[in-house]
């Protein structure tokens, strides 16, 4: 049993960390170090979101969705506090890619939602953020956008001083810890750089009565007898709120070493990045058919020995006294480099290698205190890819335009080992050409990219047929069928071609105005395609569908931007048509009850991966003043982002992005940094079939850093921060366990960090 948190902090630890879009101001200038485009924020034609590494330095330790669902046009579809995959209007999952240093991270995090992104956070320059027609510069099948993660491992340029970063954190919300540090310096004419991070946090404190229990109907299972003790047990079970998540709880490691070497000639280097992460899975789905169909007559005087025991493989109770957890181990190489030629035609050469090895496992264990069951042998099951990526830029620009051509090739193989094996082992091949342009012409600038893909995807789907076969007495307790299982393989090309178009243009000093048109083509993934299985992460059985084609997403965007004396305002309209959208389809419950018996799957839900044709819509709107004061500046801003999500025939389609009002209070003076924000998010009634709703909720933030420096160049900065300080019930309507695993309660916390 967790002990509530009884650790007092200063009202100054009440204070969140900075939000990267409150600071417009001070980040225009930020430089997209690892994009196709070499250009400022400011210059980029479309919607982008640039968040300062500093600004993470100063916040609590979270998932890479987490750290930017303060962002308008940005949320989190969570899976506890380890697990936060970015959502970008309305699109998550393969539609939205995360990057590092430009190229794509190659984890397992599109084969569940319970996967976490295999991104680090820890001493990096910034994050940014693309939406609508750039991002097609930096990936293919970006429907969404991109999500991507800028670090100094391999130096582009030598480092002119030694420095050394230590630091400390501390959560109040799960009782946990992190200690950080980096070290950066020129060696003989070498850049050497390091950076690790190892943070363990306990299980997360919730409000009273914040998990939601959806019960089974097990009456038909059960003897009549027995019918008002199996209710009276779970109204106890039920009764005893923990004030925390059981199973919430998350450890993690990261480190990284670098070299590099740079001249008139450009750059070369070298990085290898190893993360360890180990966290609970707070919620699990029951796959199994239970052990309570039929009763013997000879068992029924046991039946109620044996009724407890029942229940416990029985929907909620089924991993009862039982720990699930997750490990994710990768490594990752990384060759980078670049070639100045300066010839009349070919300007540059970019070039880099990443060769990928990740694997998430996830095990069963019993903890303390329980007996080992019979019933719950289940063995680990190890998610792994091992991904080899090449890819190469040729900088074709002059005086007059900017223009790249871009090839990349992937090889990449994804297998499923072990209890919850729903995909055989599948090998995707990669083939990519791109264009972009960049020209300013009398009335508007211009940006034009296209890109083609050639992708081939081998793999199978096992199909299980059950033999009803004759026993003997010796094998009467044994299960009655036989399962044979016979493999269906597959090997198949998608090809797709995607174009983006961006026009700009300057009405006046003040007032721009942006028009973005894309079509972009999504090839379906591997789950899309093969699966076939228990996902129990998802309370549902999945069939994929190889029959599937590429889904085509016709977006336009229309964004207006004005800034005049310190008031700055930004609003986007953006409509996308999506051709052949793929979702998943629940079974009704007459569908359910239409099955023949041995149909079923246990207590999870069937749905079938379809697609159709879908629309998304929308608006995102900021408006914020900055006044100059005696001794700092003064910034109040406030965001609205709203985008539906509807199939042609105007049905809803699921898990949509509630409509939210972001505000904020920023002042800057020195090194002084002060925030607080509120975001409010309004209640999701637009939900699809099966799909419940989710009431709104008020995320109240604040946050505090102060920068010393002394005389001899050394930096100590204290930054204390608060979350969720209403304490509010809170759930993202987004995530698959919305109301099994609902937000963290209040959360105080403090980082220092020193520098030399």
């Amino acid at each position: 049993m967790k002990k509530l948190n009884t650790v007092k902090l200063p009202l100054a630890a009440c204070l969140v960390s900075l939000s990267c879009s409150a600071l417009t101001q001070e980040m225009e200038e930020v430089i997209i170090t690892a994009s196709l485009i070499d250009a400022s924020s400011k210059e980029i034609s479309n919607p982008l979101h640039v968040v300062n590494g500093e600004s993470v330095a100063t916040d609590a330790s979270q998932s890479i969705g987490a750290s930017i669902d303060g962002l308008v046009g940005v949320s989190s579809s969570d899976y506890g506090a380890a697990v936060g995959q970015p959502i970008i209007r309305g699109m998550s999952g393969s539609r939205v890619k995360i990057l590092n240093n430009g190229i794509v991270i190659r984890d397992v995090s599109g084969l569940g939602p319970d996967h976490a992104n295999d991104a680090d956070l820890n001493n990096i320059q910034q994050i940014e953020i693309v939406r609508g027609p750039s991002s097609l510069l930096y990936a293919n099948g970006t429907i969404g956008g991109i999500v991507n993660i800028v670090d100094n491992t391999i130096a582009r340029t030598d480092f002119e001083e030694s420095r050394f970063k230590l630091g400390l954190e501390a959560q109040s919300v799960n009782d946990g810890d992190s200690h950080d540090f980096s070290f950066q310096n020129n060696i003989g004419g070498l850049n050497i750089s390091a950076a690790y991070k190892d943070s363990k946090f306990g299980d997360f404190d919730i409000p009273l009565g914040a998990v939601i229990h959806h019960e089974e109907d097990h009456e038909e299972d059960h003897e009549e007898d027995h019918e008002e003790d199996h209710e009276e047990d779970h109204e106890e079970d039920h009764e005893e709120d923990l004030g925390y998540l059981p199973n919430s709880d998350a450890e993690s490691r990261s480190k990284r070493l670098g070299i590099s070497k740079t001249g008139d000639w450009g750059f070369f280097g070298l990085s290898v990045v190893e993360t360890e992460n180990l966290f609970g899975v707070p919620y699990h789905g029951e796959g199994h058919e239970g052990h309570n169909d039929e009763h013997d007559d000879d068992h029924d005087d046991d039946h109620d020995d044996d009724h407890a025991d029942e229940d416990e493989h029985m929907g909620e109770g089924e991993h009862e006294g039982e720990r699930i957890f997750s490990k994710i181990e990768s490594s990752v190489v990384n060759l980078e480099g670049s070639f100045l030629l300066g010839n009349s035609w070919l300007k540059r050469i970019d070039y880099n290698f990443r060769d990928s090895d990740y694997s998430h496992t996830e095990q069963h264990a019993e903890e303390e205190g329980h007996e080992e069951d019979d019933h719950h042998e289940e063995g680990p099951t190890t998610f792994s890819n091992e991904a080899r990526e090449y890819g190469s830029i040729f900088d074709l620009s002059n005086d007059s335009l900017s223009q790249k051509i871009a090839l990349n090739y992937v090889v990449e193989e994804i297998a499923i080992i072990g209890e919850e094996a729903f995909i055989n082992p599948t090998e995707s091949k990669e083939l990519t050409l791109g264009y972009y342009l960049s020209k300013d012409l009398d009335l508007f600038h211009i940006d034009f990219g296209i890109r083609h893909d050639r992708k081939s995807r081998k793999g199978s789907v096992s199909h299980a047929e059950e033999h009803e076969e004759l026993h003997d007495e010796d094998h009467a307790g044994e299960h009655g069928d036989e399962h044979e299982t016979e493999l269906e393989f597959f090997d198949r090309d998608i090809n797709s071609t995607s174009y983006a178009l961006a026009l700009s243009r300057d009405l006046n000093e003040s007032l721009e105005i942006n028009v973005g048109l894309s079509s972009v083509e999504r090839a379906p993934s591997a789950v899309e395609l093969l699966m076939n299985g228990p996902h129990l992460a998802t309370g549902r059985f999945e069939v994929g569908n190889f029959n599937l084609v590429a889904e085509q997403s016709n977006n336009i965007d229309l964004t207006f931007n004005y800034s005049n004396d310190g008031l700055y305002a930004g609003l986007t309209f953006f409509h996308n048509e999506v051709d052949n959208y793929i979702y998943l389809m629940d079974e009704t419950e007459a569908d359910h009850d239409a099955h023949d018996e041995d149909e079923h799957h246990g207590d999870l839900v069937l749905a079938n991966y379809l697609q159709r044709d879908a629309k998304f819509k929308g608006y995102e709107l900021e408006i914020g003043k900055t006044f100059n004061l005696a001794h700092g500046a003064l910034t109040l801003a406030f965001g609205r982002d709203s985008v539906s999500g509807e199939f042609t025939d105007e049905q809803h389609i699921s898990r949509m992005t509630p409509q939210r009002d972001l505000y904020k209070v920023v002042y800057i003076a020195d090194d002084l940094k002060f925030l607080l924000s509120l975001k409010d998010v309004s209640a999701q009634n637009d939900t699809a079939a099966n799909e419940t709703a989710s009431d709104g909720f008020k995320m109240l933030n604040i946050n505090l850093s102060k920068t010393i420096e002394s005389s001899s160049g050394n930096a100590l900065t204290l930054a204390v921060f608060g979350k969720n300080l209403l304490d509010e019930v809170a759930r993202n309507h987004t995530s698959f366990v919305k109301d099994e695993v609902p937000l963290a309660g209040r959360n105080l916390g403090i980082r220092a960090s020193y520098s030399f």
